[in-house]
C-alpha cells in the first residue's frame, strides 16, 4: 500500500531545506568576507609595521664600548626605562617638604602659565563650538540648503581639521608674532573642523518629522532649525563640547612648544635643558588638570541632560 504524504508537509520540508541551504551559503560567504578581510589587515599591519621602523636594525654602543647589530625595539625599550628613571625626583620622608619645594621650584610661574593654557583651551573651544556649531547644518546631508552649499561647508570642515593644531600655531605665530593669541586660534580652528563633523554626524541623525512640521507651518529653513533640529541635537553637543575642552587644555599645553603660549614653553625650555623632573613636574600639573576638568565636565553635563551622578 503506498502511502501519499501530505502536501503542507511537503511544502514545510522544502522550505526548511532551502533555508538551510541558504543559511550554509551565507555562513560560507561571511567566512569568506572574513578570512579576505583579516588578511587584508594583516598585510596593511605588517606593511606599517615595516614602514614604521618595527623591524628595523641598527648598530648600538655597548657598555664595553664595542659596537654590536641589534634590534631596535627591544634595544630601545630600556632607554624608555632610563628616560622615566630621570623624570623620578628624590623624594624622602624625612625631608618630604624641601624635596618638593624643589621638585617645584617653579610653581608660581607654573601656575601663571597654566591659567593661561587653560583660558587658550577655553577661548580656542568658544570658537570652534561657534564655528562647528554653525556649518555643521549645512554640511549635513539631510539639511544642507543646496549641493553646493553642502560641499562648500565640507571642505572647509575637513581642511580645518586635517591640519594639525600644532601646524596652525605655526602659521599663527608666523602671522600675528608669539603669544597666546596664536594659541586660541590654532585651536579655535581645528576644534572648529573636529567639532563640525561630529555635530553633523549628529545632525543626520535626527527625527525630520519636528522639522516637516515646522515646515508645513509655514517656517524658513531657520526656524526648521531651530526649532526642529536644535532641541534634538543640544545633548550631544554639550557632551562634545566638554569633551573638546577637555582635548584643548592638553593640546593647548604642547603647542606653546613653538611660541604659541602656555605651559608648551616649559616643556621646550625642560627638554633643552635636560631638566626632566621639571618635565614630570609639569606633567603631574596637566594630569590633576585634566582630571579636575573631567570631573567637573561630568558633573555639568549629567545636570544639563537631567541624569543623576553617582559617587
Amino acid at each position: 500500500m503506498v502511502t501519499l504524504a501530505d502536501p503542507a508537509t511537503t511544502a514545510r520540508q522544502t522550505r526548511l531545506t532551502d533555508f538551510e541551504e541558504e543559511f550554509q551559503a551565507l555562513r560560507r560567504q561571511t567566512r569568506r568576507l572574513w578570512a579576505i578581510g583579516t588578511a587584508v589587515f594583516l598585510v596593511c599591519f605588517m606593511l606599517s609595521a615595516w614602514l614604521g621602523d618595527f623591524f628595523k636594525v641598527t648598530q648600538l654602543t655597548m657598555p664595553d664600548g664595542s659596537r654590536e647589530w641589534r634590534w631596535i625595539l627591544p634595544a630601545g625599550i630600556p632607554r624608555l626605562g632610563e628616560f622615566i628613571e630621570r623624570t623620578i625626583p628624590v623624594l624622602r620622608w624625612e625631608s618630604l617638604g624641601a624635596d618638593f619645594a624643589e621638585w617645584f621650584w617653579r610653581w608660581k610661574v607654573w601656575l601663571d602659565l597654566l591659567a593661561e593654557t587653560i583660558l587658550i583651551a577655553f577661548m580656542g573651544t568658544v570658537f570652534g563650538v561657534v564655528g562647528g556649531f554653525l556649518l555643521s547644518f549645512p554640511a549635513s546631508r539631510n539639511l544642507a540648503p543646496n549641493a553646493w552649499v553642502l560641499w562648500i561647508s565640507r571642505r572647509y570642515l575637513e581642511i580645518a581639521r586635517t591640519v594639525p593644531d600644532l601646524v596652525w600655531a605655526l602659521i599663527f605665530v608666523f602671522c600675528f608674532s608669539v603669544g597666546p593669541l596664536a594659541g586660541v586660534l590654532a585651536v579655535g580652528l581645528h576644534s572648529c573642523g573636529a567639532l563640525g563633523k561630529l555635530y553633523s554626524e549628529v545632525n543626520e541623525n535626527i527625527d525630520m518629522r519636528p522639522l516637516e512640521g515646522v515646515k508645513a507651518a509655514g517656517g524658513t529653513w531657520f526656524d526648521q532649525i531651530r526649532y526642529g533640529a536644535v532641541p534634538q541635537v543640544l545633548p550631544n553637543i554639550i557632551s562634545y563640547t566638554l569633551l573638546r575642552f577637555e582635548i584643548n587644555v592638553r593640546s593647548s599645553s604642547i603647542i606653546g612648544y613653538v611660541g604659541a603660549g602656555g605651559l608648551g614653553q616649559e616643556f621646550r625650555e625642560a627638554l633643552s635643558l635636560q631638566e626632566y623632573t621639571d618635565l614630570s613636574a609639569l606633567f603631574v600639573i596637566i594630569f590633576l588638570t585634566v582630571i579636575v576638568i573631567d570631573y567637573g565636565s561630568e558633573k555639568l553635563r549629567h545636570r544639563v541632560i537631567g541624569l543623576e551622578v553617582g559617587p
